[in-house]
């Protein structure tokens, strides 16, 4: 028979574990999820900074850059940045996964288990917020690192990891400078965590009566809707991130090719037209939606694993 300390014991353990397990299993998700995506992600990226600051009126297919990038550098270039991609997943989607769901936690308890959408949306959004902030050094090596390809030869930095690439940094820039483009990195992150994980947890509600609940029809219904909308939602802030955190002073002057956020939107707009926010959406949605089905499913089967246990 066990001791009532010990009981005490195991009982603190379990709360621990109920605490950090919406992290955990939303980091091993999100991380799985990018070692699939990595390669899609690296074009998309490419796809963003071709043509930069002039109105180009032909750019090159997805496909044409994937081969491009693969016959100079060889496959394995199209993983390039997967240590800083898999760091941002650690930061990034263990921080906006945990709060979302403990959020989610708490406010079914209070609600007697009933959420609104409008609930729903408040916690996505204030999850993606928090879990930017958290993730934006990542997120920046990751970008450093898969445009550091575009620059002159003599100019690359050639990071050997996620690790040498944030030191480089913080060397060159300051510390400070890991946060540089976390206005939109925060704005991307609110309007993707709104479009995923709102409404994968809106369309898990209204599809469980007809598909039933926990049925792989069901999640793959609803993190199919919940892919296309954070894609949506988010590829103009994502491209106005990229553009800011790729941003390196000027060589000569030392100045930014942006001053902000806001500045960077308006130049895009005039130099290269509004609808470039949305240049390469097949590919952003390709990357994009495939991530939150797979992050989504994951998560959602270690939850239900662990419930078994």
């Amino acid at each position: 028979m066990a001791s009532p300390s010990t009981s005490a014991s195991s009982q603190n353990e379990k709360t621990v574990w109920a605490s950090i397990q919406p992290f955990v299993f939303g980091g091993l998700a999100g991380m799985t999820a990018t070692t699939v995506i990595q390669p899609v992600d690296m074009v998309k990226v490419r796809l963003q900074l071709v043509g930069e600051g002039a109105h180009v009126t032909s750019r090159p297919s997805p496909f044409k850059v994937a081969y491009s990038l693969i016959k100079s550098n060889g496959f394995s270039s199209l993983y390039t940045g997967l240590s800083a991609g898999l760091a941002r997943q650690a930061t990034y989607t263990t921080a906006r996964m945990g709060i979302f769901n403990s959020l989610m936690a708490e406010m079914q308890k209070r609600e007697n288990g009933t959420v609104t959408m409008a609930q729903r949306a408040a916690a996505g959004l204030a999850a993606g917020a928090l879990g930017a902030v958290v993730g934006n050094p990542c997120d920046l090596a990751l970008i450093r690192m898969q445009a550091d390809g575009l620059r002159p030869a003599a100019e690359r930095r050639n990071y050997k990891s996620v690790v040498d690439a944030m030191v480089t940094i913080a060397r060159e820039e300051g510390v400070l400078a890991w946060w540089k483009g976390s206005a939109p990195t925060v704005a991307r992150a609110m309007a993707l965590n709104l479009g995923m994980l709102s409404t994968f947890s809106e369309a898990k509600s209204r599809i469980e009566p007809h598909l039933g609940k926990g049925t792989l029809a069901t999640q793959l219904s609803a993190s199919a809707f919940a892919g296309f909308f954070a894609s949506f939602f988010s590829l103009p802030f994502d491209f106005v991130k990229t553009r800011m955190q790729k941003q390196t002073a000027d060589a000569v002057t030392g100045k930014l090719p942006y001053g902000g956020s806001l500045d960077c939107a308006v130049k895009v707009v005039t130099r290269e037209g509004p609808l470039a926010f949305y240049r390469g959406f097949a590919t952003y949605y390709v990357r994009i939606a495939p991530h939150a089905m797979i992050t989504l499913l994951i998560a959602d089967a270690l939850n239900s694993l662990a419930k078994k246990i």
